[in-house]
C-alpha cells in the first residue's frame, strides 16, 4: 500500500506492566530508578505531537465513553509522565521516530489505544468493547469528514 488512511494500534496495560515489564525493560536499558507513574485507570489514546487531529481524537473518545470510563490526568496534568493534551489523549513525539507501532505505516490518521483491564471499573469484555468503539469512532469520523 502506497498510502494508508488509518492505523489504530490496540494496546492494553495491565498491572503486570509495573511488576514485570517495566522492571525488565529498565534492567535491559540500564535504568536504575523507575518513574513513579501510575497506570491510568481507564481508556486513553496516544497521539503524535507532530499532527494536530483533535477532532478525530474527540470522535474516538466520545465513542468509547459510551462503553467505559476515560482515564483522567494525574495531579500534574499528565498520564504516564506525558502531558494530557485533551480529555483522554496524551501526545508523544512522532511514533515513527521512536520506533513505536503506530509509526509502522504512513497513515494520515494514526493512534495507539490503551485500556486497563485490571481496573475495578472494567472487565475484559468492557475493554474489548472499548477498543471496538474506538475503531468505529475513528472510521466514522474519517468517512464523514475525509471521504467525500
Amino acid at each position: 500500500v502506497s498510502q494508508w488512511m488509518c492505523h489504530v494500534d490496540l494496546h492494553e496495560t495491565t498491572d503486570s506492566d509495573d511488576t514485570e515489564f517495566r522492571p525488565a525493560k529498565a534492567s535491559r536499558d540500564g535504568v536504575v530508578e523507575l518513574p513513579d507513574d501510575e497506570i491510568p485507570d481507564g481508556f486513553y489514546l496516544v497521539s503524535d505531537s507532530t499532527k494536530s487531529q483533535s477532532d478525530w481524537y474527540t470522535a474516538m473518545i466520545e465513542s468509547v465513553r459510551k462503553v467505559t470510563h476515560i482515564a483522567e490526568a494525574d495531579e500534574h496534568g499528565k498520564m504516564i509522565g506525558e502531558d494530557v493534551i485533551q480529555e483522554g489523549v496524551i501526545a508523544i513525539p512522532s511514533p515513527k521516530s521512536l520506533g513505536l507501532c503506530a509509526g509502522v505505516t504512513n497513515a494520515e490518521f494514526a493512534t495507539t489505544t490503551e485500556v486497563y483491564p485490571d481496573s475495578p471499573r472494567a472487565t475484559d469484555d468492557i475493554c474489548n468493547d472499548a477498543q471496538i468503539a474506538c475503531i468505529e469512532g475513528a472510521l466514522r469520523f474519517i468517512q464523514e469528514n475525509h471521504l467525500k
